[in-house]
């Protein structure tokens, strides 16, 4: 008995590494298999959603729940989905809106890093401009789509357009946030250390700054697309958004379901994709307590 507590208590003890202290690899293993089993069953139950919500779906067409008209089954939209791709209706207007969306993304995302960084690095100028920031910034975009139509036409100029007032505003306040949480004692010490001006910024502020700058560029990813898709909504020459209006207005839900279910699968995969890039950036951070 004493000899299983003795190997209970040692097994503890290998699982209690300290933190900077390389990882045995029997402890390496069995988070490893830990972390795999957590993840196969977070799949798992995400699938199961899925299946349940399929279910619902089919059962509230077939069984006329809802509205006949809005009471499409998942396989008439299914089919819409099957036809639109063979005849390259979604891809084209699949590509339309994504080449809005990656250029609203770039450009404001620029744009705003630079904002606000430059805000938070001068805190006089930031008092200043605030009040009119946070204006514009309450501003509903949907409210503007009319003006940058009839400034830029029903191209893609007038989505990036729309887009970017989104996005910039969240990675601005993202940044300028980031900079300004710079912790005082760390610069006052660098200071004391005989760290200039520009050794302050890169070697303190900026990776300060740098997980809520990466996290804002994720969240302006998605926004891009909603801002690209309501521009596409009220008018445009093409995109995913102009074919839910045109869909919309001749009461095919069908196509309708299939066109925003794509859309929902772009949204996910844009923010996997930006989830993994992030991880990567910041590899160099301690892993968060769960």
């Amino acid at each position: 008995m004493s000899q299983i507590t003795a190997d209970e208590q040692s097994m503890h003890r290998k699982d209690d590494v300290p933190p900077g202290a390389p990882v045995p690899a029997p402890v390496k293993d069995r988070r490893t298999r830990t972390a795999r089993r957590s993840t196969l069953l977070i799949r798992g139950a995400q699938l199961a959603l899925v299946v349940v919500w399929l279910g619902a779906w089919d059962l509230t067409a077939r069984y006329q729940w809802i509205t006949p008209i809005l009471a499409k089954s998942p396989k008439q939209s299914w089919d819409y989905f099957v036809a639109a791709v063979k005849n390259g209706e979604l891809w084209s207007n699949g590509q339309a809106t994504m080449l809005a969306v990656v250029i609203a993304w770039v450009v404001a995302s620029s744009v705003g890093v630079v904002a606000g960084i430059t805000l938070g690095l001068l805190p006089t100028f930031e008092r200043i401009l605030a009040p009119f920031l946070d204006a514009a910034n309450a501003m509903p975009r949907i409210a503007l789509a009319p003006f940058f139509i009839v400034a830029f036409g029903i191209g893609t100029e007038a989505k990036v357009a729309l887009a970017s007032t989104l996005v910039f505003f969240i990675v601005l306040s993202a940044s300028r946030a980031g900079v300004r949480s710079a912790d005082s004692e760390w610069l006052r010490l660098s200071a004391v250390l005989g760290a200039k001006k520009h050794h302050l910024f890169w070697k303190v502020m900026l990776p300060v700054a740098t997980p809520a700058i990466i996290a804002s560029l994720r969240l302006g990813l998605i926004y891009a697309l909603l801002g690209v898709v309501g521009s596409e909504l009220i008018a445009a020459e093409n995109g995913l958004g102009q074919l839910i209006a045109k869909y919309s207005s001749l009461f095919q839900l069908e196509a309708v379901y299939a066109i925003l279910i794509l859309l929902a699968v772009i949204a996910v995969a844009l923010n996997q994709v930006m989830g993994s890039i992030e991880r990567r950036l910041l590899r160099w951070q301690p892993p968060a307590d769960h």
